[in-house]
């Protein structure tokens, strides 16, 4: 990425005027960027239309709150800053806009009518900061109930329960909410029906086995045909951001895993990676091949849990028994290795907890001998049935230009026929020393999406059989004084290592000054922690790009004219969970 940092920057320079652009650098090398609030439309459109090999996917949308941060060098004055993440798949690289804003004007012109998919970002940096978005169609809260109070990403809100006052919910007050989360057709672009009308609004969840996880969709029907959907998110949010900003870079860890609480580690690589890059730390060649390895077993087990409830979905009941029973011999495997199942909280800033237990490599050995036979009777019982073909093939179909145009990433990006993995394109954590292939679709449909995460689970075998052979010797832990918790050989030998162990653990490591953010290939698509620091033992901003919320913004536009059962196959097929959408 830092290749492409000074043409894009001078492209910019010269389309705009020198004194338009003002530079920032930032510890992840990423090309950063200030412009004013005036020009921010045409220079965003300018990236998107007019640069070569253009940076036509938003990546990510969010806000920094500056009023207390201290460590700014360089930077225009700013009260709020709004970042815009844009990805060019034809560079391979990215570029950071930002745009500052004074307490008395927080507003921007909104991109929707630019990026479709600034929709949810947008009214998410509105839900949590308060800024507002001129011209948006539908500026309203997304995460939060509507009639909440306050913006909680704001440095004045509280960041604990204990700093807050005592929560009270009167019967009026109750009453008052529940009316708030009636269903209007006003929702759903459309003045209120007639009494002759033929058409019904129906509620799908927040509670149905057919939403995984607590989402809510609310339906307007002509007959069994699917009108519209106003998708309604946040029932799952947890303020993981906000903790974030609480916690100590270490102790932070363990939230992490509760985002995509199905895939365990993969949720902890990319935050302590952004935190290596902030502290420049280097991580040992044995701790990265472990980090992998254990990657890409959460990989499987989540891709595990996907398969069966996708066939249930679609009126399977078995193979949901069977996949189950093969996601605990991976947690066998886990627990054996880390002491812990579904969260193991294992990776650590600077390496991992422990090194690898006597007998761990029998115990992947095994189960390498055991899963590719697991999985070529799946083929047979869930890919090859032909009812299962019937409800997937053709139905729910995204094109590669759509899905770059909402932000799709990961196999729901590669099922439209784009050959694209972070892994691959932005090795990390050394996966350049492992063989191994990147599926992709056809059609863009719900089989095309089951058939490459069925794939993937082969490609994650190889790629643990790889580790399992060349796993080198050395240490697991970085020996950089800012990597936490210190390695604990001598702490009980020596009174100034009990002490640094003590600190690194209690307060955490002072982080220097910096911005960085970190991109990996999550089970459900790319996943990044884009941290600020300002030179303290906590995160100033902590924000987690998931690839759950861009999904779930494009189900309104998979399942219009379809009926519900094609709708439930839809959901399943984007194999998203809602803590990684809420946070």
């Amino acid at each position: 990425m830092g290749d492409e940092r000074q043409p894009v920057i001078e492209e910019l320079k010269d389309r705009f005027g020198m004194g338009s652009i003002i530079e920032q650098a930032t510890r992840d090398r990423v090309p950063t960027v200030w412009v004013s609030a005036d020009l921010l439309p045409r220079v965003l459109a300018c990236l998107k239309n007019d640069v070569a090999e253009p940076f036509r996917m938003l990546y990510d949308l969010t806000a920094i709150d500056e009023r207390v941060r201290v460590h700014r060098p360089g930077q225009p004055e700013s009260a709020f800053t709004v970042v815009y993440h844009l990805l060019s798949y034809g560079r391979n690289a990215d570029v950071r806009v930002k745009a500052p804003l004074s307490e008395e004007r927080l507003s921007l012109p909104s991109i929707v009518g630019l990026w479709p998919s600034a929709n949810w970002y947008e009214r998410e940096v509105w839900d949590m900061f308060g800024i507002t978005f001129d011209g948006h169609p539908d500026l309203r809260r997304i995460l939060l109930p509507p009639l909440w109070k306050g913006h909680p990403l704001r440095k004045d809100y509280p960041a604990r329960a204990t700093e807050a006052g005592v929560f009270q919910l009167d019967a009026s007050q109750q009453e008052t909410d529940q009316e708030a989360l009636a269903i209007r057709p006003q929702e759903f672009g459309a003045p209120p029906h007639g009494p002759d009308t033929d058409f019904m609004f129906l509620n799908l969840g927040p509670h149905h086995p057919g939403t995984h996880g607590i989402f809510r969709l609310k339906l307007e029907m002509d007959g069994e045909e699917i009108l519209d959907v106003v998708p309604d998110i946040g029932y799952h949010h947890r303020g993981v951001e906000k903790m974030g900003e609480r916690q100590s870079w270490h102790t932070f860890i363990p939230y992490t895993d509760r985002v995509d609480y199905l895939a365990g580690v993969i949720n902890e690589l990319p935050y302590v990676m952004a935190v290596e890059r902030l502290a420049d730390i280097d991580v040992p060649e044995k701790a990265q091949v472990i980090r992998v390895m254990m990657s890409e077993l959460f990989r499987i087990a989540s891709h595990l849990v996907w398969y069966g409830t996708f066939a249930q979905d679609l009126g399977s009941l078995s193979p949901v028994f069977y996949t189950f029973y093969d996601r605990e011999v991976i947690f066998g495997i886990i627990e054996a290795i880390s002491g812990f199942r579904m969260h193991p909280i294992w990776f650590r800033i600077g390496g991992v907890a422990a090194d690898l237990p006597k007998g761990w490599d029998d115990m992947v050995r095994d189960f390498l001998a055991y899963m590719p036979r697991r999985l070529k009777e799946y083929d047979t019982i869930v890919m090859g049935n032909r009812i299962l073909k019937g409800r997937t093939k053709g139905v729910g179909a995204f094109s590669i230009n759509d899905a770059i145009e909402w932000g799709w990433t990961g196999p729901n990006l590669r099922a439209c026929g784009m050959e694209w993995d972070f892994r691959k394109k932005r090795p990390y954590s050394g996966y350049d020393r492992f063989t191994f292939d990147v599926p992709t679709g056809d059609h863009g449909d719900c089989y095309d999406r089951a058939m490459v995460r069925v794939e993937e689970m082969r490609q994650s075998l190889r790629i643990i059989e790889q580790c399992l052979k060349q796993m080198p010797d050395g240490p697991y832990k970085s020996e950089k004084t800012l990597a936490t918790p210190p390695r604990k050989e001598r702490t009980m030998a020596d009174i100034e290592t009990l002490i640094t162990h003590f600190l690194g653990v209690s307060w955490g490591p002072v982080v220097p000054a910096g911005e960085a953010g970190v991109g990996i290939e999550a089970a459900k698509g790319n996943s990044t922690y884009y941290l600020v620091s300002d030179g303290n033992t906590v995160s100033y901003r902590t924000r987690i790009r998931t690839p759950s919320f861009a999904h779930l913004q494009t189900v309104p536009l998979l399942c219009r004219g379809l009926m519900v059962p094609d709708l439930v196959a839809i959901l399943g097929s984007l194999d998203f969970v809602m803590g990684d959408c809420d946070r």
